[in-house]
């Protein structure tokens, strides 16, 4: 009988497990949403948001996601509770992603007020975004870096690290508590830099060189982070060379042409997400991606070869040659983590250069203009033609930002390529 009930208890306590894992992965966004990306002078740096951005738009273009970036230099959560009112209900949000705490630490040991006041911060983001029906993607801070943060002060990385890990589990808490999706930046980039200086070295920055804002490299386990906490699929597509058949290719990418020999004409109108640098510049993303599964679970072009005779064969995909197995042709290649340059690099460059430009007027609108409309309170704030002008100078921001959306949504131009295989005998 004990035994009875200890197997239901624990086939209970499995399906329990499987069912959280199953929800965490439900895709959050829906095809048109607007996406809101809300931080810090990490955010305000605008490169994981414009990995965020250039990835929505070019790997997944079919969701037609419009996203703004909010980030604000020196802001904490309470500061952002304080200016959402103004700066963020009026775009309209149907999705936002925060990443606070690292300047909610105050840059020392972790004490209970640190805590508590970030909690409350964080509360207050979220229940009015409830109150919205916006969805929240609770971000953690990330990390300062063991190597150039805090140089004069033996091991304080330590002690602020563990600080921002425990603003993290309160941001974990408060997702959980309000069924929202977790993105857990600092373990993400904790982990990624443990494993990338033992590798290249302890002076290899992870958080930038003054060891809390990152370079490329760091922004790009951001950005990682929080589009898997989105939920988003990582299937770019699969290209499917038939020995001696038809190739097929699945939706996003069409094929033009062909020869049974193994050479494939393809027009895409999906890319691959592209990365730039060598793999030792941390200004780059390459150096990265040994540490960080983003190709593996965000960035998946795979290419599927069929009916190979030979043992191995040559794969020629853009101005670069590799060879592979049969066995590794038949099971799948990732091409975009085999090839990183490749026919899709520059115009994906095109469409990264059209997000920056967007974002950086985005920066200029809110800091510049939009939040100083908190400024007019009291009868002049009440005035019926002041909030008229005020609504219609907001319009006209928001009519210039569209058009800079529409520019970066139109560099998403089909690329046509080819992929040949070539056996070795």
């Amino acid at each position: 009988m004990r035994a009875s009930l200890m197997r239901i208890l624990v086939t209970c306590f499995l399906l329990f497990g499987l069912w959280n894992v199953a929800a965490a992965q439900q895709p959050i966004l829906k095809k048109g949403d607007r996406l809101a990306i809300i931080g810090d002078s990490i955010t305000e740096q605008k490169q994981y948001s414009k990995f965020m951005e250039t990835y929505l738009l070019a790997c997944h273009p079919e969701l037609d996601i419009k996203c703004f970036q909010f980030g604000w230099g020196g802001e904490r959560a309470p500061g952002f509770a304080n200016r959402m009112e103004n700066d963020l209900i009026p775009w309209h949000p149907d999705v936002i992603t925060t990443c606070y705490g690292m300047n909610d630490g105050s840059y020392r040991a972790y004490d209970d007020n640190i805590g508590k006041v970030y909690e409350k911060g964080m509360r207050d983001i979220i229940d009015r975004m409830k109150k919205e029906g916006v969805t929240v993607v609770v971000g953690s801070p990330g990390v300062v870096d063991s190597f150039t943060w805090a140089r004069d002060r033996a091991d304080f990385d330590q002690v602020y690290n563990a600080n921002l890990k425990k603003l993290g589990e309160i941001a974990k808490s408060l997702a959980d508590e309000n069924h929202f999706s977790h993105a857990d930046v600092f373990g993400e980039m904790y982990d990624s830099m443990v494993a990338a200086k033992a590798k290249l070295g302890e002076e290899y920055p992870v958080a930038g060189g003054d060891g809390v804002h990152p370079s490329a490299n760091g922004h790009l386990i951001m950005a990682y982070a929080f589009l898997k906490a989105l939920g988003v699929s990582g299937d770019i597509g699969t290209i499917t060379i038939n020995i001696g058949g038809d190739p097929a290719a699945t939706a996003g990418h069409k094929i033009i042409g062909s020869s049974k020999g193994g050479s494939v004409e393809i027009e895409s109108t999906r890319y691959p997400f592209c990365f730039t640098g060598n793999d030792k510049d941390p200004n780059g993303t390459v150096s990265i991606l040994p540490f960080t599964p983003f190709n593996e679970d965000l960035n998946r072009f795979t290419l599927k070869v069929n009916n190979l005779s030979a043992p191995e064969a040559e794969v020629t995909f853009g101005d670069q040659t590799k060879t592979f197995t049969k066995q590794q042709l038949s099971e799948g290649i990732n091409l975009a983590a085999e090839f990183l340059n490749n026919p899709f690099s520059k115009p994906f460059d095109n469409v990264m250069n059209q997000v920056a430009r967007k974002q950086a007027f985005e920066t200029t609108m809110i800091k510049g203009l939009i939040t100083n409309f908190r400024q007019f309170q009291g009868p002049l704030g009440d005035d019926p033609e002041v909030q008229s002008a005020m609504n219609v100078l907001r319009d006209k921001m928001f009519e210039v930002d569209d058009k800079a959306y529409d520019n970066a949504k139109g560099a998403v131009v089909p690329v046509r390529y080819q992929i040949s295989v070539k056996p070795k005998s």
